[in-house]
């Protein structure tokens, strides 16, 4: 069957698709940052009590403290991507979430008993005997179960040429585990989410330092250690990424391979820079080039999209019909928004600095 006949007819969008693609990586950047820390961290933190076997550590007990608050950071946060994702690639993400639509929904579960399952350790007390290295450690797993569906889901809308397998399996179960990037793609975005955990904690008890807290200098270590050992894994993780894509599938002459490989080197050269300061202790500088490297490879994942997706469709396809006036509210209300968040952020780290007391 020709794959191009199961690909639904694109909707059309109010404004040219280069503002929506800028929304789209903009908003997807702040989500990926979030959702990096709170996958990072909750795996660290597993480590952290299967290791200790249990007993409580400043760094397990800051995760638990801040995990009801990073989950609703980045569920909210990945509200915008997924509707701007929805309106340029509406057509290929709503056909792959019905291809497994049965894993698809059960991510609302999945967030909902992980959400309450980091207030109810939070507030459990702390140590071995009191259940709540158990709870933490179930609330890691069911993030991880939350990010392999949905890596599934974002690799199944890119490869149209396997939907044709839905016709033998109607049931709504379908995943993408045939295809060859998708363990690199899935450890990828594991390991660099345990990475940017790591300085993610780092950070947080170097402004701990900064107050005066004496043991602050170890925790300081031990987060960077994690962000540089994870992120020298993850250089070979993406190479091994990289190699599983077809040959030849972007070439290096042509505009697109040009400024993918661009990408690539450019946000090497930050990793390595962002892995020196890391194993030197240094989490702020670390962070800056961490981030570089964050907007270039979102850069290339883009770049990437649109070249799996190019025998069925491009972005200078989709129909338009012009209707500014919705479009500059929308971005309005989502400028108020992201202040709100910004402030609510901030009432949260006061609140968690007291110990999850009320400011």
């Amino acid at each position: 069957m020709d794959p191009a006949a199961l690909i639904p007819t694109p909707d059309a969008i109010p404004v040219h698709w280069g503002w929506l693609q800028l929304l789209l990586q903009t908003t997807l950047f702040c989500h990926i940052l979030l959702m990096n820390i709170t996958v990072g961290t909750a795996c660290i933190a597993l480590v952290g009590y299967i290791r200790d076997r249990g007993a409580p550590s400043p760094c397990t007990e800051l995760v638990v403290r801040a995990m009801p608050f990073t989950i609703a950071f980045t569920v909210n946060f990945g509200v915008a991507p997924l509707l701007f994702g929805q309106v340029l690639y509406g057509q290929f993400l709503y056909t792959s979430s019905i291809l497994m639509a049965v894993f698809w929904l059960a991510i609302v579960g999945l967030l909902i008993v992980a959400y309450a399952l980091a207030y109810f350790a939070k507030h459990l007390p702390a140590g071995s005997g009191s259940g709540r290295p158990a709870v933490a450690v179930l609330t890691a797993l069911l993030l991880l179960a939350t990010a392999f569906f949905f890596v599934n889901n974002f690799s199944l809308m890119q490869a149209p040429a396997s939907w044709s397998r839905y016709f033998a399996h109607p049931r709504g179960l379908l995943l993408n585990l045939g295809d060859p990037t998708f363990i690199p793609r899935f450890l990828h975005f594991i390991v660099g989410a345990v990475a940017i955990g790591g300085l993610a904690i780092a950070l947080w008890f170097r402004w701990r330092r900064s107050q005066g807290e004496d043991s602050a200098d170890r925790w300081i270590g031990h987060g960077c250690r994690w962000f540089s050992f994870a992120t020298l894994a993850n250089a070979g993780i993406g190479l091994w990424f990289l190699a599983s894509l077809p040959h030849g599938l972007i070439p290096p002459a042509t505009s697109t391979g040009r400024l993918f490989l661009l990408c690539l080197a450019g946000g090497s050269v930050f990793a390595l820079a962002a892995l020196f300061f890391g194993l030197s202790n240094r989490a702020v500088p670390a962070l800056a080039c961490i981030l570089v490297t964050l907007a270039l490879m979102l850069g290339a994942r883009s770049l990437l999209r649109a070249t799996l997706l190019a025998p069925w469709f491009s972005l200078e396809q989709l129909p338009l019909a012009p209707a500014t006036t919705p479009f500059m509210l929308f971005v309005l209300i989502l400028a108020a928004g992201l202040a709100l968040i910004a402030w609510m952020m901030r009432f949260t780290l006061r609140a968690m600095d007291g110990g999850g007391q009320q400011p």
